[in-house]
């Protein structure tokens, strides 16, 4: 990766919270590149020996790869469980206690694993072919958490058709959105989630329309959780967004903002700078959590505080805005205050959600 990369914390994260049990599906860009730089890999084992499983897909297709991988898993889990069920009577109590383990926290997990040890010690002791196909499927007993990664380019953009499949599917997926605003590793094009008035390649002259919102797309299914982070703005909202997304028992989206060398910044600034995007509305942060309607809450939890910077100071650190003003700056004035008020208007919506709550 770039030094100074905003991507990257990101991942990092992920794998110090869910490592042991990851299954990633990646899609091609930047962290296919830095995730799969053969024959070396940033990622590795814990002390007991578990970490992430890790396969690079194309660009068009990785959502429908990484769901693959969920139904692949639930199909398994299914037929160990039923083998277990039908192997009970010839079992200890560590069968009752393997399917009455919620495995919703990290000891739960890792007394399921030592629970499923000592079921295969059982197993070997049983000469029938059930006890011999529940012995290569048991690891399916224990809980894996499929996370669906890539760029905006990805997930904005080529792979849109494909995301929009995956989170429609109702299938327990996470998705992480590393999210640079441009085509990040093929030198800057634009995408859908490029900011009005950024110039990139293919809108050098600053682009036109608003960034596309796909985290309002994911909400308006009602059933996927959904986050914005920025970890230099607040990395504790981060960590929680990470959290609330795995745990949740369904399909989740979380789009991350990534400073990027396109951007033309000083990297060494990159936490400074997702501050300032978020704190001038440019980037607002979020959780819209679906498991907050049967409390009779609002789903939408607005993590960060009205703008109290204005749009322009944010851009005004930043080449890609910065080279519109240089060669037109009447097109840039035009593009700042149009972007000025969407983030007004974005604003009062998101507070507007954010307030609203389901009547029994």
């Amino acid at each position: 990766a770039c030094a100074g990369c905003g991507e990257t914390p990101y991942i990092k994260l992920l794998t110090q919270l869910f490592g042991d049990r990851m299954v990633v599906a990646n899609a091609t860009g930047c962290t296919s590149i830095y995730s799969g730089n053969l024959p070396t890999t940033p990622y590795c084992k814990d002390e007991k020996g578990h970490g992430p499983a890790w396969a690079n897909s194309l660009f068009e297709d990785n959502a429908e790869f990484g769901l693959g991988m969920r139904l692949s898993i639930d199909h398994g889990k299914e037929t160990a469980i039923t083998l277990l069920d039908g192997l009970k009577d010839k079992l200890s109590d560590v069968a009752d206690k393997i399917l009455s383990n919620p495995q919703s926290t990290d000891a739960e997990i890792d007394q399921q694993r030592d629970l499923v040890a000592a079921l295969r010690k059982e197993l070997a002791k049983i000469d029938t072919e059930e006890a011999k196909h529940l012995n290569e499927m048991a690891d399916y007993l224990i809980k894996k958490s499929v996370w669906i990664i890539g760029g905006d380019g990805w997930a904005y953009d080529i792979g849109f058709g494909g995301v929009d499949h995956a989170i429609a599917s109702g299938r327990n997926i996470n998705i992480l959105v590393v999210d640079t605003g441009v085509y990040s590793n093929t030198g800057g094009q634009q995408s859908k989630a490029t900011p009005m008035g950024a110039s990139a390649k293919f809108a050098t002259a600053g682009k036109e329309l608003a960034k596309k919102d796909l985290g309002m797309i994911a909400m308006s299914y009602g059933n996927v959780y959904v986050a914005q982070v920025a970890i230099g703005a607040n990395d504790m909202q981060t960590i929680k967004a990470f959290n609330e997304a795995e745990a949740y028992d369904g399909p989740s989206i979380i789009i991350a903002y990534c400073p990027c060398i396109n951007q033309g910044l000083n990297m060494a600034d990159g936490l400074s700078h997702q501050k300032d995007a978020v704190e001038s509305g440019s980037f607002p942060i979020y959780r819209y959590n679906p498991e907050n309607i049967k409390e009779g809450k609002a789903p939408l939890m607005l993590d960060s505080k009205a703008p109290s910077k204005p749009l322009a100071e944010y851009m005004a650190t930043e080449t890609r805005f910065q080279v519109v003003n240089k060669m037109n700056p009447e097109r840039y004035e035009k593009l700042l205050n149009k972007a000025q008020e969407d983030v007004k208007e974005k604003r009062a919506l998101l507070e507007h959600m954010s307030e609203l709550k389901i009547a029994e």
